[in-house]
């Protein structure tokens, strides 16, 4: 049996920017990224604390050291900026690998910054 479980989260960045008239995903700081163990393309769920919206879209790098979190497309009418939200990721393994895995948690300071 395998089950889904937390592989990653960065808890509590800020929304920089949204914008409707791009391909839905979410820009994300490449330092974000990396601190978490996320990948550009990887499955992400958006949630905001803001209104209480949950979407999933993708990652795609944003700039390196510029704390972006900006929502595209469609995602971009999920939250405005300065909404605070919490980005998850999830893998899948063998229920008794679950039971030791430790997922990648970053909690960014002010500006998104790590």
């Amino acid at each position: 049996m395998t089950i889904q479980v937390l592989k990653s989260k960065v808890h509590r960045a800020v929304i920089t920017e949204a914008n409707l008239n791009y391909v839905g995903s979410l820009t994300l700081d490449e330092d974000l990224m990396d601190a978490a163990n996320m990948i550009e393309h990887e499955k992400v769920q958006i949630v905001n604390v803001n209104n209480g919206e949950r979407i999933e879209t993708y990652l795609i790098k944003g700039k390196r050291g510029s704390g972006v979190c900006c929502l595209n497309g469609p995602a971009a009418r999920k939250g405005m900026t300065g909404d605070v939200v919490v980005i998850i990721s999830y893998a899948s393994m063998p229920f008794e690998d679950a039971k030791s895995f430790k997922p990648w948690v970053v909690f960014p300071k002010d500006g998104n910054k790590l």
